[in-house]
């Protein structure tokens, strides 16, 4: 833990002790990339909540959930959000998560700031606490929104690391996660909860894979026991905590400490194609990968010969390798990466495996 005053530079890795506003003012303007907020709910609970059997549910009524008014509750939020905007950098956002108690005025504030909203993602809970009142919905989902730092301004999306999250499909807007439970539930000596509103790791992870990369700075206003922190360091992203109630920092710090990177293979994802390094064909023949003269093939029969200069030349066709399979097919546009092929020992073999080899050997090499 690190004190206020002494977090003049940008503290990495560190929780923070004290007011959020207060300690985000403190820190160095542009210095984050994203943040993952989850507020106070300023739930309005009026007394204890009881099953049908009488017994009591262990629900949010601590003293930092509870506001004066919304008025208390809306200061209070621009606050810390006009703090936290001054911290991102130019191409940085935040995630905020909230109930039908606060998400809504908290979204009027993120746009009143400038922020400019991207997505608001319903995170459905596939094992949420029943309503014992029975007199309303079971509340069985959480909405996190997603905003960049203006309109126009970019951000980290990782689109490709998230469907392949997803079992090779796009992800969808909600997301189907358990509630924290089981050894992951952080309690104190007598079996209770820690913090009542723990959040899952599988919900940080999904987060940060997709809204940040390796290396990225993090910020959490409202540490709590330091989910953020825990997966940030799992997934090689640096992390800032900020905490003011002393428990949840010597529950988060000790949690954080028994966490372990994955190592550099683990911490890869799936980069979209436009990530990658160019490699123009020419440079396959200049490697000698493919000689001069040497004849490609396509999937439909089509056949084409290698020129010097990286080019093909057909019966009727010179040009690059998507302007003659375009031709050839009779097509609008062509990847010829992906339509030609050559032989190998008897084999065919599409062009792009030697593309990829040439990408492999430039990330080994820096």
């Amino acid at each position: 833990m690190t004190n206020l005053k002494s977090a003049q530079a940008l503290p990495l890795n560190t929780i923070l002790a004290g007011d959020c506003i207060e300690v985000m003012q403190s820190l160095p303007e542009a210095s984050v990339d994203l943040i993952f907020a989850d507020p106070p709910y300023n739930l309005q609970l009026k007394g204890e909540l009881h099953r049908p059997d009488n017994s009591r549910v262990d629900a949010v009524d601590d003293d930092w959930d509870r506001f004066a008014s919304f008025e208390t509750y809306d200061a209070f939020t621009r606050a810390w959000l006009a703090a936290a905007r001054r911290l991102l950098k130019p191409n940085g956002a935040i995630w905020v998560i909230g109930s039908y108690h606060n998400i809504f005025r908290v979204g009027a504030a993120l746009q009143d700031q400038g922020y400019w909203i991207l997505n608001d993602v319903v995170w459905r809970k596939s094992n949420p606490m029943p309503n014992f009142r029975g007199k309303r919905f079971t509340n069985a989902h959480e909405t996190m929104i997603w905003a960049s730092k203006g309109e126009g301004a970019r951000y980290t999306f990782n689109y490709e690391a998230l469907k392949a999250l997803n079992d090779g499909v796009q992800m969808r807007s909600d997301w189907v996660l358990p509630i924290c439970n089981g050894n992951e539930r952080l309690k104190d000596a007598d079996g209770a909860k820690t913090h009542p509103t723990q959040k899952p790791i599988s919900l940080l992870h999904r987060v940060l894979v997709g809204a940040s990369n390796v290396g990225d700075v993090v910020l959490d206003p409202f540490f709590g026991t330091g989910t953020t922190g825990a997966v940030a360091k799992m997934l090689g992203r640096d992390w800032i905590g900020i905490e003011r109630d002393a428990d949840y920092r010597a529950a988060a710090e000790a949690r954080i400490a028994k966490v372990r990177k994955f190592d550099k293979v683990g911490l890869e994802t799936t980069k979209a194609k436009r990530a990658e390094p160019r490699v123009p064909f020419g440079q396959l023949v200049e490697r000698g990968m493919l000689s001069p003269g040497e004849t490609l093939i396509s999937p439909t029969g089509k056949s084409a010969k290698v020129r010097a200069d990286g080019t093909l030349v057909g019966l009727d066709v010179k040009g690059s390798i998507h302007q003659v399979g375009a031709h050839l097919e009779g097509a609008p546009s062509c990847n010829g990466w992906t339509y030609w092929h050559f032989k190998r020992d008897g084999k065919t073999v599409p062009i792009d495996v030697l593309r990829q080899q040439i990408r492999a050997e430039m990330a080994e090499h820096g």
